[in-house]
């Protein structure tokens, strides 16, 4: 029996990036993988979405060269198969990346299907048989799936999953989203920019509902523009499938016709047949891993990260657990801080997002300031012809900064500064004492900093 110092199951985000740190620390260190290495995040989700988002933004800024001077001749249309394959392409380079790490670093990659059999041994069932492995330390990095909804479960062909949707080079004519949160949002920007009419139902009261309430007016706003209808504070009852369409009933008596479905709302985890019990481990009501901020279980010596303990589903989050649970078996003493966790969704235009929303900082009794400055009025907005947007700051009554949140360009980088200043603890004055470069997309952090006080420099006087 092959014995390890540490045994990760899962080659996600979690997993992966886990078990190179378990390796840099002298561990012998195993990953249990049934399927790509990357897991969801490389080869069904982040990377695949970004790059036919970053298709789409192009074909939206194509559309727009004649107001920066720019003519072109002819039409600017997408190409789904080309478009898909440089998606294929991209994908296939980085799961050769994280191979390459493995090797370089001595992480043993191990195909098969995990299931605890003890606490420090694991079954690996693959199509030669069934092995057994032991390890002193077990990380379970299983991570989750697409959700499905009673009524409308998806079947690959006419209702799909975010997964069903990037495995095939296919622009439909109309296309319904279920859910309007980041992903669903993300995938209405795409085929929307590629020409298809597309619908968005959500059952809460406006779209990205977890965001601050000032963001997801903008994105419902500027949705809007695109020609998206989001139909908000709705459910559908039932779809009925015919030849080559659907027909979707909602609970208001309203049906729409859609040439695809896609169903996003939210993931499942994934950690069912684990043998978790055969470990001494349970499962919460979602299925979820309890752990501590430590990424302990409940038994010495195995670990829970990513998806599969239920916290934030962020690739990102994933990481970090990877290597605070790699660092802690290694007899390290790391915590991982969910009270920052910076959040991106990659539609056009971006939404980035740190720390309290004005709404939960509202719940929990928080006297707040706030602070908003229009994106378009800086001056890097206007001469890229990105005008779209807002950055809004949350402070407290002592001014130190509780969050930031953004719809613009740039969000996903701005919004790490935002981060940073939080994690430190610094005040509203701390943070605007610091140059920001002209002309940047920063700026506009700045200036919603300043008008927190009332002082935005490039804001109207505030009438009294």
């Amino acid at each position: 029996m092959e014995k390890y110092d540490i045994v990760f199951i899962g080659a996600g985000p979690g997993g992966y990036v886990g078990a190179i740190r378990a390796a840099q620390r002298g561990m012998k260190t195993g990953v249990v993988e049934r399927d790509a290495v990357g897991g969801v995040c490389l080869n069904w989700g982040c990377i695949p979405t970004k790059a036919i988002i970053a298709s789409a933004n192009a074909c939206t800024h194509a559309k727009s060269l004649g107001k920066l001077g720019i003519e072109i001749e002819g039409t600017v249309s997408p190409d789904p198969q080309s478009i898909w394959e440089r998606k294929n392409k991209i994908v296939g380079t980085l799961v050769k990346g994280v191979n390459s790490l493995f090797k370089s670093h001595g992480v043993e990659l191990i195909r098969g299907e995990a299931k605890l059999i003890g606490e420090k041994n694991i079954q690996v069932g693959s199509a030669n048989g069934a092995s057994e492995i032991e390890s002193d330390n077990v990380v379970l990095a299983t991570g989750s799936r697409p959700a499905a909804l009673p009524g409308i479960e998806p079947d690959g062909k006419l209702i799909l999953t975010s997964t069903d949707i990037l495995a095939t080079p296919y622009i439909p004519e109309k296309l319904l989203i279920v859910g309007a949160g980041a992903i669903g949002m993300e995938f209405a920007g795409i085929f929307s920019a590629f020409g298809s009419n597309v619908t968005v139902v959500e059952m809460m009261p406006r779209p990205l509902p977890m965001e601050d309430e000032d963001i997801s007016t903008i994105i419902a706003r500027e949705f809007k523009k695109k020609k998206v209808k989001i139909v908000t504070g709705e459910k559908i009852d039932n779809i009925e499938k015919k030849n080559n369409y659907v027909v979707a009933n909602l609970s208001n008596g309203d049906s729409i016709e859609a040439d695809r479905v896609l169903v996003s709302i939210g993931r499942t985890l994934n950690t069912d047949g684990l043998g978790l019990e055969n470990a001494g481990l349970d499962r919460g009501k979602r299925g979820e891993i309890s752990i501590n901020e430590k990424m302990e279980t409940g038994v010495p010596g195995i670990y829970a990260v990513g998806d599969c303990v239920g916290g934030p589903l962020l690739a990102h989050v994933a990481s970090m657990g990877g290597i605070v649970a790699a660092e802690n078996a290694a007899g390290g003493n790391r915590k991982i801080d969910l009270d920052i966790v910076p959040a991106c969704t990659f539609s056009h235009p971006e939404v980035g997002s740190v720390g309290l929303r004005e709404w939960r900082a509202k719940e929990l009794g928080i006297a707040v300031r706030t602070g908003k400055f229009p994106i378009r009025a800086l001056g890097m907005a206007q001469v890229s012809g990105e005008i779209a947007g807002e950055v809004k700051v949350v402070a407290d009554e002592n001014m130190r900064v509780l969050g930031m949140h953004m719809v613009g360009a740039g969000a996903s980088t701005v919004v790490h500064e935002a981060a940073l200043a939080i994690k430190a603890g610094l005040t509203v004055d701390e943070c605007v004492s610091m140059i920001h470069a002209h002309p940047s997309m920063s700026e506009a952090l700045v200036e919603a900093l300043e008008d927190t006080h009332g002082m935005a420099v490039h804001l109207p006087k505030q009438k009294s």
